[in-house]
């Protein structure tokens, strides 16, 4: 999987109406009851502003984990990744997103896709490699029919 990489840009709060109280998923109830407070989705996604950036992701080899072309993903370059996180990752001269598996016996690390068409990459220290960040969030976008 690809990315297309931006900057959080953090200068500005943009407040919106919340459903504090939750929205149903079964039957329907009065929405104006649950719109009492605000919320400004750069201060609840982003715990780090010096160090998150957003990307859209870009292929299908994260399906499996809910990481569909054109998400949006929120990473933050502050956390120490670590067995299980899913990653961005620089790997001999490209950027791609997935978890990351360490392989104690064989001293390496993997590279996992969550989609069976794409094969593991192994990291040895014979790479040019560094972990960018970790997902923090995954933003889907609404498919219309």
């Amino acid at each position: 999987m690809k990315l297309i990489m931006y900057s959080a840009d953090l200068s500005s709060q943009l407040r919106l109406a919340f459903a504090d109280k939750g929205i149903r998923a079964g039957f329907p109830s009065p929405a104006q009851d649950y719109m009492g407070e605000s919320i400004d989705l750069n201060h609840e996604l982003v715990s780090h502003p010096a160090t998150t950036f957003y990307a859209r992701a870009v292929g299908d080899s994260m399906v499996g984990c809910g990481i569909d072309d054109g998400d949006l993903l929120v990473i933050d370059k502050s956390i120490e990744p670590m067995d299980g996180d899913i990653v961005v990752a620089f790997i001999d001269g490209e950027f791609t997103l997935k978890r990351v598996r360490l392989d104690k016996e064989a001293d390496c690390l993997w590279l996992m896709p969550a989609n069976e068409s794409y094969k593991p990459i192994k990291v040895t220290e014979d790479n040019e490699f560094i972990v960018w960040g970790v997902l923090t969030y995954n933003i889907k976008r609404q498919l219309r029919r």
